[in-house]
Formats: structure tokens, sequence, C-alpha cells
């Protein structure tokens, strides 16, 4: 038996709570540091990014995408579920807008009845 320590991850879940892009990630470790669920641990190839240890405990709060210094090396993985979609359907036609679409038509600017 092996005196030495280890951590395996949890791979039977289907969620990915982020994903690293290993050519922007420097493997510097602040998100290990800053995470408030311990989700992540540091590599321990020199320069590699984090490894997720456990997903499911990941609480989408994103401070470990604002803390990092390297834009674009975390990418925050929402599951399904938590999945924000701003837009309406106008229902004579049923066509689709989202803010910000070119052609979309200008916003409701009648004032609610009663």
């Amino acid at each position: 038996m092996s005196s030495t320590p280890f951590m395996i991850p949890n791979p039977p879940t289907p969620n990915r709570a982020v994903a690293f892009d290993p050519e922007i990630c420097n493997g510097c470790n602040m998100c290990v540091e800053i995470c408030r669920s311990d989700l992540l641990m540091p590599n321990p190839g020199k320069g590699m990014p984090p490894i997720v240890l456990y997903p499911d405990e990941c609480w989408h709060c994103g401070v470990c995408v604002i803390e990092c210094r390297r834009p674009g090396a975390i990418t925050m993985l929402h599951p399904l579920n938590q999945g924000v979609s701003v837009a309406w359907k106008r229902a004579s036609t049923g066509r689709e807008y989202r803010p910000g679409m070119a052609g979309a038509p200008s916003p409701n600017t009648r004032p609610p009845s009663g």
C-alpha cells in the first residue's frame, strides 16, 4: 500500500463546470486559490491548466473567470437549466428577436393597462 496521497476526479457526471483553453492558460492557479467550492486542483504538469475534480460542486459564481488575468483562459459552462434566453417572439409572424439584433422592433413604450 502506497503512503503517497492522491486525488481522483469525479468522472461519472455529465456536468462540466468550467473549460480551460490550454493555449491561453499558463497554469498560474489563481482560479484554484479563489474557488469557493474547492473543485479545482493544481495540475502536476508545470504550466498546465488546473484539473476539475468535483464539477458537480460548482456554484457557477464565476469568481474563477473574474480572477483570471488571462482573458479567455477559463470559460464558465452553465448547466442547461440555468441558461438565460433573452428573446421575444412576434405572435403574428412567429419570428424571434434578441436585444441588439439587426432589424429588431423598437421596445414597447406603452404604459401598463389599469
